[in-house]
């Protein structure tokens, strides 16, 4: 192996090739190198830049070394070879310089540090000698502690007392002002130059609160206290000097308001009242001058109303209308009612009740508390005076009255004002018993007035010539005032349909027995009378034509329903009389009134062929004329029923007399067709002359067949179970007869037809044709 020569140019090229000098710290030797020969640089610095002896300091010994390092370099910048010179040294001289440079350095902080060591020196020297003087300053303080430590225990001693003392202070001034009075307050309570209002309030208020207060105080497990007693004396004291001046100044006040026409209420006379309410006997006393002022006031008021009008004279007296007698009244009863309105509203301010609601009309409810109670009693004894002079006139009006009609008004206007009166104030004052005893009197002169009325109707006789049979004047006239009456009646307050009389409510039931019983009985015996003077005359249309006129007066009025009921009653009983003296009328124009008397009065046992009445020549008389009568106009509308004046009576009169006289035809019929009548052809004998014995079309004559039809549909619905039930039974029984019956019925209803489409020679015939077959009959059943 061949050896690489070593050359020292070659390695030391190649190691100077090889040098990084990227290397920061390669970088950073370099830059140190350059700043250590960089000494001509900072030389002629220094040249350009000379300093002063005075501003050369000693920190500034490194420039020495440095201007020396540089020397030769300022040589080299004057001549050009000195670089490479200066490097050249470097490279030899760099340790020896870097040695220097170093002690250079050693020794400029051996110096610094010599200096500082030197003041640290003289900073131990006053470290020490302040230390020596905190020492004795310490010494001092300490000896200085010790003697004020007795002063700080007694100091702080002190302390604590006045803070107890504070502390008692503040509890000592709330409770004087809590349990005592300031001066203004004493002075609101006790001077009478401070006038009752606010402030005087809120004295005695502050005084009723501190007893309360003082009560809980005294209330303690160690009973009462000195302090408790003595306060509660003094605001006693207090107490007493408000309530005297609250009674003074109310006194006052109520003179004052007595006096007054218009009344008003301020909230500080509500206040006091509400606070001298607490001294019963103080505001008693106070009401008692209130309640004087007032009643003379109020008396002289209405004295003033009555004779003096209002202010310029409008409205006018009262008196001037004293010709009215239900002006008159209403207008003295208006005024004390509006009276006693404001006198009423005036109190409840007064004692601060006005909160309560009540509806206009409704009756005031007294819940017994004690405002509630003066209320009423100075309500009561303000009108007490009036009620002299009201009583007085109402009942010189009451008694001077002739009239029946103005009596009633003024009785149910006083009963009015009775019930608004009750209801305002009670029924118990003064002035409710007043009018109650008014309205009783009012009522006794209305009853009496047409009690005398009624006993003169019943003296009152009918006009002996006259046949009218409508109702009298005297009951006409009877009547409209009984109307008047019952429409005062249901306008008023009374139109509450009670049937209880009383002395305070006299109900219109007493009324309709007093009114309506005497021309009911004055109708019956001035028509009984009447009749026996007239036995011509109509007595029962008459009588049933006042009764009808009486109930259509009342008929429009609810509260007379029972007195209708009477009347009604009355005119069914004389409808039947009418109806039966109507059927005997028609009996009598038919002329079957002797055979039907035959008929009904006769012996059983005795043939009603046999009688005078009903043989057979007397009995085709009768027939004949029978039928005459059925082809009149008295058969629809008879004329003795056109005075009737309720078409309705007269139809049902006539109906019923029919009805009855159909019931009586069919059994003549019966009987006349039976064999125990003993006729020789009965049937013929009947089917001469219409109806022809049969009952059917009679009926269809009167009219009554529709009715008959009614009837047998609400029977049949009655009974139709029944018929359904024994209907096979019936059949099975009677099928022979029902076919003889029908074919006999049959020939018959033709006979009727071709009578009535030929003529009477045709309907002869063929009732012997009937009559042949009747003795067909006869001799088969023989």
């Amino acid at each position: 192996m061949a050896t690489t020569p070593r050359n020292p140019t070659t390695l030391r090229l190649r190691k100077v090739l090889g040098t990084n000098f990227t290397d920061q710290a390669m970088t950073e030797a370099l830059q140190t190198l350059s700043d250590l020969y960089s000494a001509p640089l900072t030389s002629v610095s220094a040249q350009q830049h000379p300093r002063g002896p005075g501003l050369v300091s000693e920190d500034h010994d490194w420039s020495d070394l440095d201007t020396e390092l540089t020397t030769p370099q300022e040589r080299a910048c004057e001549h050009p070879d000195v670089a490479n010179e200066t490097a050249a040294r470097a490279r030899k001289n760099l340790q020896r310089d870097l040695e220097n440079k170093l002690a250079e350095g050693s020794q400029h902080f051996l110096k610094a540090f010599g200096e500082v060591d030197q003041r640290l020196d003289d900073l131990q020297k006053i470290v020490t000698e302040i230390r020596r003087h905190c020492d004795e300053a310490e010494a001092q303080l300490r000896l200085t502690e010790e003697a004020g430590r007795s002063l700080l225990d007694q100091a702080e001693s002190l302390r604590h007392e006045r803070q107890e003392v504070e502390n008692q202070k503040s509890i000592v001034m709330l409770f004087l002002d809590r349990f005592t009075l300031s001066d203004d307050e004493v002075e609101a309570i006790t001077s009478r130059e401070v006038p009752v209002g606010s402030r005087f309030f809120a004295a005695m208020y502050n005084t009723e609160r501190i007893r309360e207060g003082c009560r809980v105080l005294m209330s303690g497990e160690d009973g009462p206290t000195t302090a408790g007693l003595d306060i509660m004396a003094a605001t006693s004291s207090y107490l007493e000097q408000g309530y005297e001046k609250i009674y003074r100044w109310c006194t006052f006040e109520f003179r004052r308001l007595g006096r007054e026409n218009q009344l008003e209420v301020s909230p500080v006379m509500v206040e006091a009242v509400r606070r001298l309410s607490q001294r019963p006997e103080l505001l008693s006393e106070a009401l008692t001058f209130l309640s004087d002022a007032r009643q003379s006031t109020l008396l002289a008021l209405f004295l003033d109303a009555l004779t003096r009008g209002g202010p310029s004279g409008l409205p006018r007296p009262i008196e001037l209308h004293a010709h009215d007698p239900i002006r008159y009244v209403g207008d003295m009863l208006a005024w004390v009612h509006q009276a006693i309105a404001a006198e009423c509203e005036f109190l409840e301010s007064l004692f601060g009740t006005s909160g309560q609601e009540r509806m206009v009309g409704a009756v005031r409810t007294f819940s017994g508390s004690e405002e509630e109670e003066w209320v009423r009693d100075l309500l009561n004894s303000a009108v007490g005076k009036i009620c002299v002079p009201l009583k007085v006139r109402v009942l010189q009006t009451v008694r001077a009255q002739e009239s029946s009609i103005v009596s009633y008004k003024v009785a149910n206007l006083l009963q009015y004002y009775m019930l608004t009166m009750q209801r305002t104030i009670g029924d118990q004052s003064l002035l409710s018993r007043t009018l109650q005893e008014i309205t009783g009197v009012s009522y006794k002169v209305f009853f009496d007035s047409i009690e005398a009325q009624g006993r003169a109707l019943l003296r009152i006789p009918l006009d002996l010539d006259d046949p009218s049979l409508s109702p009298p004047h005297s009951i006409i006239d009877h009547a409209h005032l009984l109307r008047e009456i019952a429409q005062v009646y249901a306008s008023s307050l009374l139109g509450d349909g009670t049937s209880e009389p009383s002395e305070a409510n006299l109900g219109f039931h007493r009324i309709l027995d007093v009114m309506v019983d005497p021309a009911v009985t004055m109708c019956a015996a001035a028509a009984d009378e009447k009749a026996r003077s007239r036995p011509w005359w109509d007595r029962a249309v008459f009588v049933v034509n006042c009764l009808d006129y009486l109930e259509s007066v009342l008929e429009p009025f609810s509260f007379t329903q029972n007195k209708i009921a009477e009347i009604r009653n009355n005119i069914e009983e004389r409808v039947k009389l009418l109806e039966d003296d109507h059927y005997e009328s028609i009996l009598n124009d038919a002329y079957l009134r002797d055979a039907i008397r035959a008929l009904e009065t006769k012996d059983p046992a005795t043939p009603l062929s046999r009688l005078p009445a009903t043989d057979p020549t007397a009995l085709t008389n009768t027939l004949a004329k029978f039928s005459l009568w059925l082809s009149t106009s008295d058969v629809i509308s008879p004329p003795r029923l056109f005075p009737l004046s309720a078409p309705r009576l007269a139809e049902r009169v006539h109906k019923g007399a029919l009805r009855r006289f159909v019931g009586a035809y069919e059994r003549l019929c019966e009987e006349v067709k039976s064999e125990r009548g003993r006729y020789e052809a009965g049937s013929v004998l009947l089917g001469r002359e219409r109806p022809f014995g049969q009952v059917g079309l009679l009926r269809q004559i009167f009219g009554l067949e529709d009715e008959d039809e009614d009837e047998d549909e609400v029977d049949e619905d009655e009974d139709e179970d029944e018929v359904d039930k024994d209907e096979d039974e019936v059949e099975d029984e009677d099928e022979d007869e029902d076919e003889d019956e029908v074919e006999d019925e049959d020939d018959d209803e033709g006979d009727v037809d071709e009578g009535e489409g030929e003529g009477e020679d045709e309907d002869v015939g063929h009732d012997g044709e009937g009559e042949g077959d009747v003795d067909e009959d006869e001799d088969g059943e023989r």
